[in-house]
């Protein structure tokens, strides 16, 4: 039986469906409150494989609460982590470093426990090391510098990973895949899908910094492909392009209909932005909306490779443009 963690989020969502339309063993998802689990049934229904959700098996866990991993991991073979907390908000640092890194302990402490053939866990490009002076592209190689100025998020997805990494020296079998951005259809009131809700709404900024993109079909698809290989204690990065925020931000409000920003945001918009922000916080205990690390991030050219995850199953990403396509489709609905 597969155990898939994170199930009601778009990377789990997409990842049941995949599993299910390829007739894999049962597979037992994990959910902490029911009415998170009608988003999951939703996207079954906009893909006309409803049929197909009711061969889940759910069960109510947390990942940070043992007694109910007990029960989720009853006669359970391999393991998919997809869940975590995402936020670049540096009020939820202590819950980033909570949910990311003791609940993948936990995750990982199971798998051993329990004897698991094979654990797959989802982390991020921001977790990926730096670029070194004599480096123009970031690959599975590069190292993370602890001296460079990484978000909260990252540093609990690159703690999460030690937490896998040590799994693996103790002799469970792992890979890990670092997605760029992920789009896919549903879920636009979170992740990358509230990109599109705010777009719509209108952004009057862009900047020409860059990062990586990939459509979730893909991952889920790269995801199953590397369990059932003999793939063990390697990471993959999983992008499809890497593409401007200004490129990104024009080829969605075309597509959904809404005003292209017209004002690039320079480096020292940013700066005051972040340090207004922090002030504003501050003094009207308000949530902070951009920080230190994000103004950094959004000027960030960094360019990073797919190239051993192509090499390695020869596969081709989907273009982000066409995917764009379908995902706008489902947002216009």
């Amino acid at each position: 039986m597969i155990l898939v963690t994170g199930a009601t989020g778009l990377v789990g969502s997409h990842l049941l469906l995949h599993l299910l339309e390829n007739k894999e063993e049962t597979v037992r998802a994990i959910y902490r409150n029911e009415k998170h689990i009608i988003k999951t049934k939703s996207l079954f229904d906009f893909y006309k494989k409803i049929d197909l959700f009711s061969k889940i098996d759910w069960v109510r866990a947390d990942i940070l609460e043992i007694p109910s991993l007990e029960i989720a991991f009853q006669n359970i073979d391999n393991v998919y982590h997809c869940a975590a907390s995402i936020s670049f908000n540096p009020d939820d640092e202590d819950q980033l470093r909570k949910v990311n890194i003791e609940g993948t302990a936990n995750i990982v402490n199971f798998c051993i426990d329990e004897n698991i053939k094979k654990l797959c866990y989802v982390s991020s490009i921001a977790a990926l090391g730096n670029l070194a002076q004599n480096e123009s592209t970031i690959t599975e190689d590069s190292e993370w510098n602890p001296e460079q100025l990484h978000s909260d998020y990252a540093i609990s997805k690159y703690g999460a990973e030690m937490e896998v990494w040590r799994g693996f020296q103790e002799g469970l079998q792992v890979v890990i895949v670092n997605p760029g951005v992920i789009f896919g259809p549903g879920f636009f009131d979170q992740g990358s899908g509230a990109f599109f809700t705010s777009i719509q709404k209108g952004i009057p900024f862009y900047t020409n910094g860059s990062t990586a993109y990939v459509a979730v079909t893909d991952v889920v698809k790269i995801m199953q492909l590397l369990m059932n290989s003999t793939s063990n204690g390697e990471r993959f990065i999983l992008i499809s392009e890497n593409i401007s925020y200004k490129d990104i931000i024009y080829s969605i409000a075309e597509k959904i209909g809404a005003k292209k920003p017209k004002i690039e945001a320079k480096s020292w918009m940013l700066s005051l932005a972040w340090k207004l922000d922090w002030l504003f916080s501050l003094v009207f205990r308000s949530q902070r909306k951009i920080s230190k690390q994000a103004s950094y991030s959004l000027q960030n050219t960094d360019l990073i490779s797919n190239e051993k995850i192509k090499s390695f199953l020869k596969y081709e990403f989907l273009p982000i443009d066409t995917y764009l396509d379908e995902v706008v489709g489902c947002f216009k609905n």
